[in-house]
């Protein structure tokens, strides 16, 4: 089915009838033209939970993309061969690409059948598929050109979490605030998305990461190209799926992620594509808290007392590179980015094109 009309989402509270889990959306009004929402669900060992996971997906979605990522267990050959619905379409990685590698896939052959929004889940029946509605309305709606789950926005979700994983989040949430800007945002590696297809013109779908870190470095080149992201309350349901990431092994790949992502988010933003008072507030903090720190150091170590000139010349440079320092945070903070960005790709469409058509044509 497509939207038609024009809706617009608003998040409330209230719990489904049977109290099994809450509904964090509702809807107002009706959506705008014919707009095509395409869920892409990427396969790995899911055989077991995938019909149930299709089956839930209501009339409002278009098109399902189901990605077999060599899946042991042949899951879109049982797909293509037991699940009788028309929106459907299996796509076979020849090699096993990753969970981002995979949704990657499913992502550009939606936009390359004119999808209007892209909604990702999973397949382990971890995500409520009714909750496409909610992702879809906000892109829609153009509050937001990517939407993502937040598990951590009520306590009563928080609880059901397991202990590894809720600790892991955390850490790997306030990494991500620094590496991708994205200081509002929470959950980072949770994998329910929506965005909106003309993004995906944008973003360099073969540099972003194909492993566990997909979700992390995505937002990192959402942030690049100043897109707005906005959180989703949900739950996640917690039953006998089985991951096969390894945290003692990833934890690390993440760190060294995020402070390649951070470098390089700081280098574009305050150098490459401007520069502000913010990027003389982080050189000279830098620059000053370095001075002070080695000067200290190098005094420290003398045998010598120390005047009280001494122990200034180390302190101020220190104190004054801090202040400096959490002037250019603050400035980060604020910088995140507050509109939509895929209406104005959508009004440039039509002046390009005929851009394009008039050089072909003088050529």
């Amino acid at each position: 089915m497509i939207f038609s009309d024009h809706i617009v989402a608003r998040v409330i509270f209230g719990y489904t009838a049977d109290n099994s889990h809450r509904v964090s959306f509702m809807y107002s009004g009706k959506l705008h033209g014919a707009r095509k929402v395409a869920v892409v669900i990427p396969c790995f060992r899911v055989r077991k939970h995938i019909a149930s996971v299709i089956g839930e997906i209501g009339p409002e979605v278009h098109s399902i993309y189901v990605v077999d990522d060599y899946c042991p267990e042949k899951t879109g050959e049982f797909v293509s061969q037991t699940i009788d619905d028309p929106r459907v379409k299996v796509i076979f990685n020849e090699i096993n690409l990753g969970v981002g590698g995979a949704t990657l896939a499913g992502m550009v052959r939606a936009a390359e059948d004119d999808a209007d929004v892209i909604v990702k889940i999973d397949g382990d029946g971890q995500m409520d598929p009714h909750l496409i509605p909610a992702f879809a309305a906000v892109i829609l709606s153009s509050e937001a050109d990517f939407a993502k789950g937040n598990r951590f926005f009520e306590p009563e979700g928080v609880m059901t979490m397991p202990r590894t994983r809720l600790i892991g989040n955390a850490g790997l949430s306030f990494m991500a605030k620094l590496s991708t800007g994205y200081w509002h945002s929470f959950d980072p590696t949770n994998g329910f998305f929506a965005i909106h297809a003309s993004l995906m013109s944008l973003l360099p779908v073969e540099k972003i990461s194909k492993r566990y870190f997909f979700e992390s470095d995505l937002l990192f080149r959402l942030g690049v190209i100043e897109a707005r992201v906005m959180d989703i309350p949900m739950h996640a349901h917690y039953a006998d799926e089985q991951s096969s990431m390894q945290p003692h092994k990833e934890i690390w790949r993440f760190t060294k992620g995020h402070v390649k992502n951070f470098i390089k988010r700081v280098f574009y933003r305050y150098f490459l594509r401007d520069f502000s008072i913010a990027s003389i507030e982080l050189l000279l903090g830098l620059a000053l808290l370095a001075f002070g720190t080695i000067f200290g150091l190098a005094n420290w170590r003398s045998e010598s007392f120390a005047s009280a000139g001494t122990v200034m010349l180390a302190a101020m440079p220190i104190i004054i590179g801090t202040q400096l320092l959490l002037a250019f945070l603050n400035y980060d903070i604020q910088s995140a980015p507050s509109t939509a960005l895929h209406p104005r790709l959508e009004r440039s469409k039509r002046p390009n094109k005929a851009l394009r058509h008039r050089e072909g044509t003088a050529a």
